[in-house]
């Protein structure tokens, strides 16, 4: 049985977390100034730390070419009678929208059709979609898989359907919205036979949009994405250290997939959760030379539900693996822990406090006449500033190195100004740690099919 973040917080976690806020409370009431001067020096140094980090790991992702790469020859030269049969899976959830599309992108990819076992995840709630798929000319290899209407009703509880009756002896992930190269079946068959390192058992292909240019909100988010995949995740793969996996195209080992137990169900970030629990098993992630094309979304209603389920997960994730912290230096290694916190906790924890360091900013500059309020504020207003100055500094550098990488210049002129996005990211951070309290388990579904609406 895997830890699950069936409970977010177990009680002695609660117990902890509580005697904390107690202790706060306390020494913020009777040692105010110096209790907040404190908390914002050991907060600021984790904040820090965090950009930091990344932009080391996006500078190495920058310099060292540490993905995968697989050359045309290398394909050519597979026999197909060589070739295992590779489960696909494909949860979708009220997309009919979308649904043809998928279809089509995964029936070019480039593999024996009788050594594919595809399969199509969708709730037995979800009568509108099995009536779309009944309607449709679906290929003989594609089998639709129905999954029981039990709680929770999540993407990873459907996965675990689709593992439990995997034929392949790897498998893969795809989103309803994905266009995956037709070949990356193939690079990574070729990946996998390549390594000489047999802890390697999942490999995670780039994801990317094929919608950048549809406004201002898809460009942000392409820069973002093309920093992550190209750069930051090709970061940690260089110093081997845990690798938070992306949602989609994870391409593993199908035995030692069930030998970890699968998703975690209760989990609304199950990848970034499956990536550190295949970490803590003693296995590793590599990340594939092969890019799977998404659709970005572009409403920003739409796309704050989506980065609130992706916080909230990350939060349950750091909570399920946190609840015994010495086992985990033991199985981790402590670089590695420490890696963990500036990667999962650190991402969360800058998210939502960037509201926190921009209202005390703003409120150094209104208040530097006013020596009753200033002096409160002095030296936490000036290190949260600093701070902040510099990280978004870090955070505008970052998206743009992600421009270049992927040849995205014409994107340059709004990153420039993608401090605002990272206003918008803490907004749907918000959302998600407020959720955690009321509906941990929710699952804030991520409308597709808008580009593909819009442009029939």
């Amino acid at each position: 049985m895997i830890d699950s973040a069936i409970i977010t917080l177990d009680s002695r976690q609660r117990i902890t977390g509580i005697s904390i806020f107690v202790l706060c409370i306390f020494l913020a009431v009777y040692q105010g100034k110096e209790f907040f001067i404190i908390a914002n020096i050991l907060i600021s140094i984790f904040y820090l730390a965090t950009i930091l980090y990344k932009f080391l790991l996006v500078s190495i992702g920058f310099v060292k070419k540490r993905e995968i790469c697989i050359s045309q020859t290398e394909i050519e030269n597979l026999s197909d009678d060589t070739l295992p049969v590779y489960t696909i899976l494909l949860p979708v959830f009220k997309e009919t929208e979308i649904i043809p599309q998928l279809i089509s992108s995964i029936s070019q990819i480039d593999y024996p059709q009788d050594k594919l076992d595809v399969q199509i995840l969708v709730e037995e709630i979800d009568t509108t979609m099995q009536d779309a798929l009944k309607k449709m000319r679906i290929p003989e290899y594609f089998k639709i898989t129905i999954i029981p209407d039990t709680q929770p009703r999540t993407k990873p509880k459907a996965c675990n359907v689709g593992l439990e009756k995997a034929k392949g002896e790897y498998l893969v992930i795809y989103d309803a919205e994905d266009i995956p190269e037709p070949d990356q079946l193939k690079k990574s068959i070729c990946a996998f036979r390549k390594i000489e390192d047999s802890r390697v058992i999942c490999l995670q292909a780039k994801l990317n949009y094929y919608n950048p240019k549809q406004n201002i909100l898809t460009r942000w988010f392409t820069s973002e994405y093309s920093m992550w995949f190209d750069l930051y995740l090709p970061g940690l793969d260089a110093l081997e250290v845990p690798i938070p996996l992306g949602g989609t195209s994870n391409h593993f080992k199908t035995g030692c997939l069930k030998e970890i137990g699968g998703w975690d169900p209760y989990n609304v970030a199950e990848d970034c959760d499956l990536g550190i629990r295949l970490f803590r098993k003693g296995f590793r992630t590599r990340i594939l030379d092969s890019t799977t094309w998404e659709e970005a979304n572009s409403k920003l209603v739409n796309w704050l539900k989506q980065r609130s389920r992706w916080v909230k997960g990350y939060i349950q994730t750091w909570c399920v693996h946190m609840r015994k912290p010495m086992v985990v230096i033991k199985e981790m290694g402590l670089v590695n822990f420490f890696s963990f916190q500036l990667t999962v906790a650190g991402l969360f924890i800058t998210l939502l406090f960037n509201p926190v360091y921009w209202v005390i900013t703003a409120a150094w500059f209104i208040t530097a006449e006013n020596q009753i309020f200033y002096g409160f504020l002095y030296p936490s207003s000036d290190i949260i500033t600093y701070v902040l100055l510099v990280s978004n500094g870090i955070f505008v550098l970052l998206n743009v190195m992600g421009c270049l990488k992927r040849s995205y210049r014409y994107l340059i002129p709004e990153t420039l100004i993608s401090p605002i996005y990272w206003i918008l990211m803490s907004i749907g951070a918000w959302k998600g740690f407020l959720q955690i309290f009321r509906k941990p388990h929710f699952w804030e579904k991520t409308k597709h099919g808008l580009f593909v609406s819009k442009n029939k």
